[in-house]
């Protein structure tokens, strides 16, 4: 016999076959409050296009174009056949399948990033769409977030809130998986794995996810993120990045409060004399480029000035000579 609570637990009235129990309950503190359902607001509010879903250009092209997706996928009408189709078939959470993105030989505008030649679209984002022409509700997602079953079903569902919730509520529907240590592989081919935890952090500090791009979120909202996260990781971390500081040295040399024997004028810079750069203000900028690490163009510049002066000098006094 069912466990008496399951009904409950799975959301089901079983005196009104199966008709949802909305949680209501203002006062519940075990429950995330975006991620409590009432009858208002299981209805999920979209942000940005209602028909793109924010995606690529490129990514929904290849979507929609795609032989599952229009041979299959057009034909599945539930929210369940979709949680069954994450089961079986996702494997990983990027766009393109291993080794298809056809984007080497491009040249001009197809090099821009994000844009090319495409590839064979993964299932996870032809899922990942799919879900949103079925419009799921609050909480079919709250039920993805949350799932024992497969952690790539879970990881659709960040991505679909990543991809489609307001920013200003980002947040609220991040926060309780901050130190989520269950284990993810999103790279195709595997051999990336992180903790959900990282994930997260991921989708809310980074635009890019595996060439393609998340929407944009606005300065203000983002750097709020950024303060509640290093809040976030002081109080989880407490002292630890101070201990590791005071143990770091051993064994590798020695410590900053023991004398040391070292005649090199890094040991013996007092610690308020600024460090002088390794490189000038214009290889600060361009680091990246090895034409300007090997040679910069200022320096050059001056340089072909005093050679242009030393060979006028040497002209006119050649001339001056023969004028004598």
């Amino acid at each position: 016999m069912a466990d008496p609570n399951f009904h409950d637990v799975m959301g089901f009235n079983p005196a009104t076959a199966g008709e949802v129990i909305y949680e209501d309950d203002a006062g519940d503190t075990t429950i995330p409050d975006i991620q409590k359902i009432t009858k208002r607001n299981n209805t999920l509010p979209i942000h940005g296009s209602h028909v793109t879903m924010n995606l690529n250009p490129l990514v929904l092209e290849n979507i929609v174009s795609s032989t599952y997706y229009k041979n299959f996928l057009c034909e599945v009408t539930t929210f369940q056949q979709v949680v069954d189709e994450v089961y079986y078939n996702v494997k990983h959470l990027e766009p393109w399948e291993r080794g298809t993105r056809k984007s080497q030989g491009m040249s001009g505008f197809f090099q821009v990033r994000g844009v090319g030649a495409g590839g064979i679209i993964s299932s996870a984002f032809c899922l990942l769409y799919k879900l949103f022409t079925l419009k799921v509700t609050r909480k079919q997602l709250v039920s993805m977030i949350n799932s024992t079953q497969s952690v790539y079903l879970r990881g659709i569902g960040f991505m679909f809130i990543r991809y489609t919730q307001p920013p200003a509520d980002l947040w609220a529907w991040y926060a309780p998986y901050l130190d989520d240590d269950e284990e993810v592989d999103p790279r195709s081919g595997g051999g990336e794995k992180m903790e959900v935890g990282q994930m997260i952090r991921t989708l809310l500090t980074k635009l890019d996810w595996y060439g393609t791009l998340f929407p944009r979120i606005p300065i203000p909202i983002q750097k709020d993120i950024d303060n509640r996260l290093r809040e976030h990781g002081r109080a989880y971390h407490g002292n630890y990045d101070n201990n590791w500081d005071r143990n770091a040295g051993n064994g590798r040399g020695p410590r900053e409060d023991e004398p040391s024997t070292s005649t090199s004028h890094h040991h013996h810079r007092h610690r308020d004399e600024p460090r002088r750069p390794k490189r000038c203000h214009h290889h600060q900028k361009h680091y990246h480029c090895r034409k300007h690490r090997k040679k910069c163009p200022s320096k050059a510049k001056k340089a072909r000035a005093e050679e242009t002066k030393a060979t006028g000098d040497t002209h006119n006094k050649s001339n001056s000579t023969e004028a004598v």
